[in-house]
């Protein structure tokens, strides 16, 4: 096939570039510009789209003997990914801008250029499967390396998408044998440090960064029954589940320690309580995509078993979802939570699960515990 292999200079990529010109695909290696600014993105360990990461790309594909370019998406990036995290702030939700950037830039504009220009698929260095059924349809699953497992940043891809990606790494038991192969190719990326943490914030003060983008009022800190405690500088830079930084001054009466509960931007409000009032027992999603063709509970609201993520590193946890129309008329994806879950924050990214296999994900909108009435607070 002809392989557009995306190359962020790093090592996954590099390999999995390496595997595909190994299987005799014709590879063409490109690197994304995401910003036209290379100081606004993080540098060394911490980034994944710096020049030093341009650089590393083009070393890998001259090492590899394949042709490499470097494509500027800035524009895509700063209006789908960077916006983006800034208005779900303004409106009090946590968003989650690497679910967004693999949805909009990595596997939406990039495939899409790649398909016009003629290639086949494209190849990058994520740790996750892609399954054929019995009618040859592409399912998304998990990596065999659990602990590697990146099938959750990927749980926005479609069912034409799917039918056009590949992933090299799939089946490697380990990133440290991704690292040994990558030194025995003479890679120079072998030992090169993971990047995380957001990229286009460089001092990784996002409370900061955002304060200059979103105008912050001063407001009340109040108590899950409506007692106000103390005084907040900007409702916005708060998180669901965010212990420090509060400020009050006086501790509970129980002598333990609060918890943002909810953010109520419209009302400047930011609501605290005690841990256990974290857990929620049902998550409502919108901006709904299923990975692959969808299970055949979805188009008849019937109920389904299922595991649940809701974050990139987080424990799956059972539950019983179906598909609603709401009062507003738009699809939800509905979860209810046996077990319960703690710490989550509309925004936040779902995805859904049924064994190995990602059927798809849902931003969600609203997470709600019995332990507590929100109506309380007024």
């Amino acid at each position: 096939m002809k392989v557009l292999a995306a190359m962020s200079g790093g090592v996954d990529s590099a390999v999995a570039a390496a595997r595909a010109v190994e299987a005799g695909h014709d590879v063409v290696g490109v690197h994304l510009a995401l910003s036209r600014m290379p100081g606004t993105l993080r540098t060394g360990s911490r980034g994944c789209c710096t020049v030093e990461d341009s650089n590393d790309a083009w070393r890998a594909c001259d090492k590899l003997g394949i042709p490499f370019y470097v494509w500027d998406f800035s524009d895509r990036f700063a209006e789908d990914v960077v916006d983006d995290f800034v208005s779900e702030y303004e409106a009090g939700r946590t968003p989650n801008p690497c679910m967004r950037c693999n949805e909009k830039i990595k596997f939406a504009a990039l495939l899409e250029k790649a398909l016009a220009l003629g290639f086949d698929a494209v190849c990058t260095g994520h740790y996750a499967k892609v399954l054929r059924d019995e009618q040859g349809n592409p399912e998304l699953h998990r990596a065999a390396d659990w602990a590697k497992d990146q099938s959750y940043v990927l749980g926005v891809l479609t069912h034409e998408q799917l039918e056009h990606c590949m992933f090299p790494l799939a089946e490697t038991p380990s990133k440290a044998e991704v690292r040994a192969e990558a030194a025995a190719r003479g890679l120079t990326v072998a030992n090169k440090p993971d990047s995380y943490d957001i990229c286009f914030i460089p001092d990784g003060d996002t409370r900061g960064w955002l304060a200059e983008r979103i105008e912050m009022k001063p407001g009340a800190i109040v108590d899950h029954e409506g007692n106000e405690l103390g005084e907040h500088a900007g409702a916005q830079a708060f998180t669901v589940g965010q212990r420090k930084g509060l400020r009050l001054g006086r501790p509970a009466a129980d002598g333990k320690p609060r918890f943002v509960l909810e953010i109520r931007p419209k009302e400047n409000k930011v609501i605290v309580g005690p841990e256990a009032l974290l857990a929620v027992d049902q998550l409502r999603g919108i901006r709904i995509s299923w990975a692959g063709l969808p299970i055949g509970e979805v188009s008849t609201g019937a109920e389904f078993d299922c595991m649940v993520q809701v974050r990139a590193h987080g424990d799956p946890v059972a539950a019983v979802a179906h598909m609603e129309r709401s009062a507003e008329g738009r699809d939800e994806l509905v979860v209810n939570l046996p077990e319960g879950m703690r710490g989550v924050a509309p925004g936040q990214t779902m995805v859904v699960y049924q064994g190995s296999r990602v059927l798809g994900q849902a931003t969600i909108d609203s997470a709600r515990s019995s332990a507590w009435d929100p109506a309380k607070v007024g």
